[in-house]
């Protein structure tokens, strides 16, 4: 009984192991097709409806990131807030610490995240207005 057991698990290493090399493969050539082909920059413009949006998303026009970090800022800061009242009880003091330290503390981590994602935006579009002068220039 041992022995079948040990060669079972052996045979679904093996293809675990074959199945994950066999998928870098796939997702390196995948990737790379989808790079050159979909995402050039003679395509930029072109695709409309979910293409253009997808065109969009992968090559990172729209940033995502923002609203993801507002919606988990709301979802802690509601869980510290709503947690901070199991304390009440036991500890008036934690309570009020936690209630008020807690969603001041989460509010300041959350607003550096978001003050780094306006200057890469302002940045970006700097560096895209800067081009265009350059290139008005040369014309």
């Amino acid at each position: 009984m041992y022995g079948t057991r040990s060669v079972i698990n052996m045979s679904s290493a093996v293809g675990s192991t074959v199945w994950v090399i066999l998928s870098l493969i796939l997702a390196i050539v995948g990737g790379i097709v989808v790079y050159f082909l979909f995402l050039s920059k003679k395509n930029e413009g072109k695709f409309k409806g979910f293409l253009g949006w997808l065109y969009d998303f992968l090559s990172f026009k729209k940033m995502f990131l923002e609203a993801l970090l507002k919606v988990t800022y709301l979802v802690l800061a509601i869980y510290i807030t709503l947690s901070s009242f199991a304390l009440i009880g036991e500890n008036f003091l934690g309570f009020l610490l936690t209630l008020v330290l807690g969603n001041v503390a989460v509010r300041v981590i959350y607003e550096f995240s978001l003050i780094l994602l306006v200057i890469c935006r302002n940045t970006t579009e700097i560096a895209k207005n800067t081009s265009k002068k350059i290139e008005d220039k040369k014309e």
